[in-house]
């Protein structure tokens, strides 16, 4: 039987990436798309069954075809295809949204980060935005009844979760009108009607949409905080269907059969054993000392290690992202067109959000990568850190991966546009940060240590996620392990823990994608020796855009000749 492109295929994946812009306009819009700009996210009951019908309709088409009959580039798609689809159907069967009443997942959060990022850029956007606008409030009472249907259902959320989500909600309807980012929605340049567009916009926002955010403050505020788990309880397990979702969000989220428990051991290996030793090399010729409290205490407490401000910190983000454009392409061969960015992150999200994240570039150029950086109380964040997050959520992390998935235009859109395969995505982020060791950008041992850290924090990952949602640890119990064996802030530990209480299984990823393609690059050398190519592993792990790990090692397997 020969291959060869399929037709059928191509047409399946343009059809399944329609869909799944037409059920999230608001991601349609983020990616430069300005089709649905006057519709927003259908998050009731009723529109995820129509959802789920259209997805398994796809799923049935996509297992009729035979893999067999088809190139190497569609046999990927293919793989990728009916995998996300099964993911998609497993997470409406679990109901997840009746648990994202939280600060990272919740809907609150997801408009409050997206909306400063959205465009209207033609004229012809401009009316459909205010409608938009007008139209929000819909997905905060869907949201709001998802969630006593997980009530209903005996699914409260954690306490902590909804303290935190207040205090977004409650600083986005504190915030004076004149800085509202969907009041100040970026319009077409040099328009002569934006000053009455910004009053219709104002306006959807007065009498619309922050009266839904009140409702949605209510909600949150009067039935499920007074029901929430305590501290004690935060994890899935204390769930009647805990357990099995754990499972479910686990092998959602690394694509790996893997059990939480093998998880933590993983994880307690590296804490314990791995990284002690590098610590102590490192922290000999910064500090003068091998012991690790006295290391961990220096990064923690030396006021001469700290920021005086905010711009300072601006400064050093932005001396390690220009250095690490100027070096990338000696070590990649594919390298991204769309620029990065950097962005501090607005006041209003600041306080309950991590210390940077990524937004990739839109597809049609509109928009660049954004590097977001947190300048939230600038003296409690140490100069350490700022380099491995740089690589980290920048260049040659995930700006590298995402730009280059969204530029390879001759593959399906959900291939290049698609946030799923988190492992793979956050695993390749985490993988950057010791390769930024090998392109030589630390200029430091301080910056050094700043990498140990991010690794211990991702390794501590592994421990206390599993801890909290699989073997009954509390939320103190998962905050001590980090503070002991990580030094990070303690702010930033208990801002990082509630994010994991608040999203199960998602912390897993960056560890367990960082060791397997760390895995697969130690294969590919010992079987090309002399013939490897750093760089051209780089370009096979990037090449296919956004894959996930099974795929990841098919590719690199290939290439090798295995």
């Amino acid at each position: 039987m020969t291959s060869s492109p399929s037709p059928q295929l191509r047409d399946l994946a343009d059809r399944y990436w329609e869909a799944r812009l037409e059920a999230s306009p608001l991601f349609a819009t983020f990616l430069g798309d300005h089709r649905y700009d006057d519709r927003v996210d259908d998050l009731s009951a009723e529109g995820e069954a129509a959802q789920r019908a259209t997805w398994a309709g796809f799923l049935a088409e996509a297992e009729a075809i035979d893999p067999a009959t088809l190139d190497e580039t569609d046999r990927v798609t293919h793989g990728l295809l009916a995998g996300e689809l099964r993911d998609n159907l497993i997470g409406i069967d679990a109901r997840l949204v009746e648990l994202a009443s939280d600060q990272m997942e919740g809907v609150h959060a997801d408009l409050l980060i997206t909306a400063g990022q959205l465009r209207a850029s033609e004229v012809a956007h401009t009316g459909p935005a205010v409608v938009r606008v007008q139209r929000l409030g819909t997905m905060l009472d869907q949201a709001a009844e998802r969630f006593r249907q997980g009530l209903a259902a005996g699914r409260t959320p954690a306490r902590i979760n909804i303290e935190r989500s207040l205090n977004q909600v409650d600083g986005y309807l504190a915030s004076p009108l004149d800085q509202d980012p969907f009041a100040l929605l970026a319009g077409p340049e040099g328009w002569d009607g934006e000053a009455a567009w910004r009053v219709e916009l104002t306006a959807a926002v007065v009498d619309h949409l922050r009266p839904a955010f009140e409702r949605y403050r209510a909600v949150l505020a009067d039935e499920l905080l007074p029901v929430a788990r305590p501290d004690e309880q935060a994890g899935l397990q204390w769930l009647a269907d805990g357990p099995e979702l754990y499972r479910t969000l686990i092998a959602l989220h690394t694509g790996l059969d893997l059990t939480a428990e093998e998880l933590h051991e993983i994880g307690r290996h590296e804490v314990l054993e791995v990284l002690p030793a590098q610590y102590r090399e490192v922290g000999l010729r910064q500090f003068g000392t091998d012991d690790l409290a006295e290391i961990f205490e220096h990064l923690l407490t030396d006021d001469d290690l700290r920021y005086r401000d905010g711009d300072e910190i601006l400064a050093h983000a932005r001396h390690c992202l220009d250095a690490a454009t100027a070096r990338m392409g000696e070590w990649f061969g594919i390298l991204p067109e769309a620029p990065c960015q950097l962005t501090p992150i607005p006041d209003y999200l600041a306080a309950d959000a991590p210390a940077a994240y990524y937004t990739p570039p839109a597809p049609d150029g509109s928009r660049p990568g954004e590097y977001h950086v947190n300048l939230h109380e600038p003296t409690t964040k140490g100069r350490a850190e700022t380099a491995s997050i740089a690589f980290h959520e920048a260049i040659p992390g995930h700006h590298l991966q995402l730009a280059i998935a969204a530029e390879r235009t001759d593959l399906p859109a959900f291939r290049r546009l698609s946030w799923g395969h988190t492992a793979y995505v956050e695993g390749w982020a985490l993988y950057t940060e010791r390769l930024a060791e090998e392109m030589g950008l630390y200029e430091t041992d301080l910056d050094r240590l700043g990498m140990l850290a991010s690794d211990s924090w991702r390794a501590c990952r592994l421990v206390v996620d599993t801890g909290l949602h699989a073997l009954g640890w509390t939320r103190q119990q998962a905050i001590d392990f980090m503070v002991e064996h990580a030094p990070v802030s303690k702010d930033e530990i208990v801002t990082e823990i509630d994010r994991y209480i608040g999203m199960p299984g998602q912390a897993l990823a960056y560890k367990v994608g960082q060791r397997e393609i760390l895995r697969l690059r130690a294969e590919a050398e010992a079987r090309l020796g002399d013939a490897f190519s750093l760089p051209g592993f780089h370009d096979v792990v990037l090449g296919a855009a956004t894959v996930s790990l099974p795929v990841l090692a098919e590719r690199v397997a290939a290439w090798t000749g295995a």
